[in-house]
């Protein structure tokens, strides 16, 4: 993680659980299905939380994987509450459908009062909302946080903020290899264009451009600088 210009000074954890780690499987049409064990992220609680990386950052990211067990749950909001302290935005991933079905009302109860971005792919807005109608859950949605992005696979994306949703296309890829860390990179570049203030369908292209270099090749992690791919389609990032 260093190594790709992350901050991490976390201590190892000692005792208990250990390090999470995820087998995942590939088919043919690009499809992932993973296998994963969750570890010591799962004892996540607040006393986990630093206070001085929350207020220096510009956006609290927090991954939905981690929101299972009670002390994780205080987890997020501690560090919600410290961000907004701070003059800070919160964004949230919901991560997996399964989880979603796990804590829908907690969940839902997350996004309505301590998150400002919300990232969810298609099936997890549908669950979050028990419905089967995409539009009725959008304008759902649209009552419950100010900005949003969900993800559609080859259909795009839809993006909600001030005004009425934006629909922004994917991005063209010659073959699917592997969707492992689409979401992921899409909410990179999503809050990249966010934090440098760029118009919000701007934000979305950034994320389907990087999610559609990483589901070009096996595995989730960019293989060519995603800058220069901006830059080549007119984005000056």
């Amino acid at each position: 993680m260093e190594q790709g210009g992350v901050l991490f000074d976390t201590a190892p954890l000692l005792n208990g659980p250990a390090t999470a780690r995820s087998i995942i499987f590939v088919t043919p049409d690009g499809k992932r299905s993973m296998n994963t064990y969750l570890g010591a992220s799962v004892e996540f609680s607040p006393a986990d939380v630093s206070r001085e990386t929350v207020e220096a950052g510009g956006i609290l990211y927090l991954e939905g994987y981690l929101f299972d067990k009670d002390a994780a749950k205080a987890a997020f909001v501690h560090a919600a509450e410290i961000a907004h302290a701070a003059g800070r935005r919160v964004s949230l991933t919901l991560s997996d459908s399964f989880c979603v079905d796990r804590h829908r009302d907690s969940f839902r109860q997350l996004v309505r009062t301590q998150v400002d971005i919300l990232f969810s792919n298609e099936e997890e807005l549908l669950s979050l909302y028990e419905t089967r109608d995409f539009d009725a859950a959008i304008e759902q949605l649209r009552a419950d946080t100010g900005l949003a992005a969900v993800t559609r696979g080859e259909k795009g994306s839809v993006v909600i903020g001030d005004g009425d949703p934006i629909e922004v296309p994917a991005e063209p890829v010659s073959q699917v290899v592997d969707t492992t860390g689409a979401g992921d990179q899409y909410a990179a570049g999503f809050l990249f264009g966010v934090a440098r203030g760029l118009p919000l369908a701007t934000c979305a292209r950034l994320g389907h451009i990087a999610a559609a270099e990483v589901i070009s090749h096996y595995g989730p992690r960019p293989e060519v600088s995603l800058s220069d791919l901006a830059k080549t389609a007119g984005i000056d990032a």
